[in-house]
């Protein structure tokens, strides 16, 4: 049983430090003039983001962009009026290694000669419609997690964004997370079909989906330390005070975490969280009670939980 709380109580830690630092992914795209896209490997033909602004104004990451990794980039442009001047469209990816850059798919838009496939960017007239693009290249070099530009639209001879596709570029160590995330990913699968409590498997299912939050903000080396942080072994098979306890556990060790920072971070709010604080302490209290009718190593890690908090605030 002592492994076996030992190896939740490790989750839990390692959960809640991504849960302090998770922000949402970095793909980016309005939805004004640029309504869809599709980035995807063009060797492999693997899709990596998708985004339909229509249904939802955040892009899908499926898997992330590499560095140096050959891309194809299918966009939809609603120019929704007419304006005086030109439009222009960018990339700052690197050229592909061959072919054009730019593929117009046939529609009623009428690019005129300003339609250049070769060339990085191109200018067109500013007349109302719709078209479809397909942009090739590859995605720049980077030492560490970087956003890149993709496609842009802008007013030509000005400084005005229109819209633009940008995506989070991550170093080549994004492979080796993959293949980890695979592995655990399999793993965790495994252990749901032979009978690991509930709760276990809960919070290993959260932390896989934390580690992709981490890696779509850059920080692919954290990512990986966070998978390498599951047990591989120690697993609790479920019974019926398990999975009643285990999930109390992840939720006292996840909200002291979180409770705990804000409060260091928010020392003006100082009365306001020191009552947040205590009430958590107070919960801590009566759920330490219940478990220590059933397991005094647990009930010792809630204490442990406990005391943290109640040095945090000066108890």
């Amino acid at each position: 049983m002592t492994s076996k709380i030992l190896a939740v109580c490790l989750m839990v830690v390692f959960a809640s430090m991504s849960v302090i630092c998770i922000s949402p992914t970095l793909a980016i795209g309005e939805g004004d003039w640029i309504t869809g896209y599709i980035v995807e490997d063009t060797q492999t033909g693997q899709k990596l983001i998708e985004a339909d602004f229509a249904t939802s104004d955040k892009p899908t990451v499926y898997s992330p962009v590499v560095s140096g990794q050959a891309l194809t980039v299918t966009f939809t442009v609603n120019v929704f009026t007419s304006g005086s001047g030109n439009l222009k469209l960018s990339t700052y990816m690197q050229k592909p290694s061959g072919g054009q850059i730019w593929q117009l798919i046939p529609g009623d838009y009428d690019f005129g000669a300003g339609y250049t496939p070769n060339s990085v960017t191109m200018e067109f007239g500013w007349t109302k419609g719709t078209f479809e693009m397909i942009c090739y290249g590859t995605a720049n070099t980077v030492a560490k997690g970087t956003n890149i530009t993709l496609v842009q639209l802008s007013a030509a001879g000005t400084s005005d964004v229109l819209d633009a596709i940008k995506v989070l570029v991550l170093t080549a160590g994004a492979d080796e997370y993959q293949n980890l995330y695979n592995q655990k990913e399999a793993r965790l699968q495994s252990l749901i079909g032979a009978g690991v409590a509930p709760g276990y498997t809960e919070l290993y299912g959260n932390m896989l989906n934390q580690s992709k939050a981490l890696v779509n903000k850059g920080y692919v080396n954290n990512a990986i330390a966070l998978l390498n942080a599951i047990p591989n072994s120690g697993e609790p098979m479920g019974t019926a005070t398990e999975v009643i306890l285990y999930p109390l556990i992840a939720v006292a060790g996840i909200a002291a975490a979180v409770l705990g920072v804000m409060f260091m971070r928010a020392r003006g709010k100082n009365s306001y969280f020191k009552l947040i604080v205590e009430d958590q302490i107070k919960d801590l209290e009566g759920l330490t009670l219940r478990a220590s009718k059933t397991d005094r190593t647990m009930s010792s890690s809630l204490d442990s939980i406990k005391d943290r908090l109640k040095h945090l605030v000066g108890m």
